[in-house]
């Protein structure tokens, strides 16, 4: 998928990545087409044919796992308070836009078996529901873990208690970059490849740093890592990159990525059942 075919150092194969590529990812849903991670946006991106939807995972403070991106509920939903420091009985009160009811994780994973979920842990408190969540399911090849902390991505691989997709984290990344800039990164690299990590996720760029490069790709692509990039609205910049050779890119404007993909062939969308 995505670029030159190389002899990989990260021989794992995760059921997750097993798709025509590249792969397109409904960040939140589709966040630029519907209330982000609300069951109407993950809906209308399955409607279109998304395989692959990105969500972001917290608990409140009795441990309901939630499928919501930010600590408070005060930017997206008529409430306010932090997640993590109110009962369920209170944030399942909170309707995003005014609307909506707040989503079970649970219930996204049970409700649509056939689709992949990229879950951002965005907070400790939420891993050990998670990995009650996926076990319940049994999701173990539908889902990856990702998270901006290393320590948290490593303890909700633990937590779930079976090999499961997952991306690399900051440090991770900081040196996929160094070693695609020439900088001697090779050994860290080689430590990932052999702890199995399958992809990288990264931004376009990060505070005035270009990230996403061709020589990021071609090194990830060097040790059997896809990268997937987020989050990508406009339709050049997704073409650029693809252009690139990566894998993956995740959007909140679902109707372009599709478009853009089904202009180059590359639109591989979700079964649609009889």
């Amino acid at each position: 998928m995505g670029g030159t075919r190389h002899t990989p150092l990260v021989h794992r194969r995760f059921a997750f990545l097993d798709h025509p590529g590249p792969l397109a990812f409904a960040h939140r849903g589709g966040a630029a087409e519907a209330r982000e991670n609300t069951v109407a946006a993950f809906s209308r991106a399955i409607e279109l044919g998304y395989t692959y939807l990105e969500t972001d995972a917290h608990a409140t403070a009795d441990g309901v796992l939630l499928a919501f991106h930010d600590h408070t509920l005060d930017r997206v939903t008529d409430r306010t308070g932090r997640i993590s420091r109110l009962p369920y009985r209170e944030v399942r009160r909170a309707r995003i836009g005014g609307k909506h009811e707040i989503p079970l994780l649970e219930d996204l994973l049970g409700t649509w078996p056939d689709v992949r979920f990229n879950i951002d842990v965005k907070e400790s408190t939420a891993i050990e529901p998670l990995a009650r969540a996926i076990r319940r399911t049994r999701a173990y090849d539908r889902v990856c873990l990702t998270s901006f902390s290393d320590a948290r991505l490593a303890r909700a691989r633990r937590a779930v208690g079976r090999e499961v997709c997952f991306s690399l984290g900051p440090r991770g990344l900081a040196a996929l970059r160094a070693a695609a800039m020439g900088s001697g990164y090779g050994r860290l690299l080689a430590g990932l490849a052999r702890a199995g990590v399958p992809c990288a996720q990264a931004p376009i760029g990060f505070r005035g740093l270009r990230v996403t490069t061709r020589a990021l790709v071609r090194t990830a692509h060097a040790i059997g890592m896809q990268v997937h990039v987020w989050t990508v609205n406009d339709p050049a910049t997704m073409a650029h990159l693809l252009d690139l050779g990566v894998d993956g890119i995740m959007t909140d404007n679902i109707s372009g990525l599709r478009d853009v993909l089904k202009s180059r062939g590359q639109w591989h969308p979700r079964p649609v059942a009889p």
